[in-house]
């Protein structure tokens, strides 16, 4: 079921010639993102544990991109690619995180549908990434990954409809659709998932 809105702005061409001209670099930011993004559902957990309707669902989120996490890592290994030391600040989600509310059910609102619309271009990208690689297992793996995390986008916006009323959802839903677009607009190509 589609609960998730489309993107705004489409990832442009120079987004993939970036990725493609450094895939090591990619990879670890890859990486990174999946592991950050497991961090992100057990912390909705540890942040809201009196949701219980959503803990099951999250800790399958959870579980799911750790296992990413997994794949990304025995992919950077066959390729001689370690983890990073250390990761730069992701500009992306820095500027997301900054236009989120204070109030704190408004904040809760903001960190399920910031979660939506990041899955939501993960997925997007993920499936340029699958449609751009020549490698079939490559190939395979980034369409699985489209995939996942395409249901992913879904899932946040449930768990919204859960706890506001479907108006509110869709409202701010909206607003952080465009407030997306025009980040991913102004942000420079970099061998990044962002």
């Amino acid at each position: 079921m589609k609960l998730a809105l489309d993107l705004r702005v489409l990832t442009k061409p120079g987004w993939i010639k970036a990725v493609l001209a450094d895939f090591d670099t990619f990879l670890m930011d890859h990486a990174d993102c999946e592991r950050k993004a497991s961090s992100s559902a057990m912390s909705f957990i540890a942040k809201y544990p009196d949701r219980t309707e959503m803990i099951p669902e999250l800790i399958e989120t959870a579980v799911e991109e750790l296992e990413h996490f997994q794949q990304v890592y025995t992919l950077m290994e066959k390729r001689g690619v370690a983890l990073a030391q250390r990761m730069p600040e992701d500009p992306y989600i820095k500027q997301l995180m900054k236009k989120m509310h204070s109030g704190v059910k408004e904040r809760f609102l903001d960190r399920l549908l910031i979660a939506s619309v990041v899955e939501t271009r993960g997925a997007e990208r993920f499936k340029i990434i699958a449609d751009h690689m020549d490698d079939p297992e490559l190939h395979q793996f980034y369409k699985m990954l489209w995939i996942s995390e395409a249901k992913h986008g879904h899932i946040f916006v449930k768990m919204a409809l859960m706890y506001f009323p479907k108006d509110n959802v869709y409202d701010r839903l909206n607003w952080w659709m465009d407030t997306e677009g025009e980040i991913v607009d102004n942000l420079p190509f970099r061998a990044a998932l962002h």
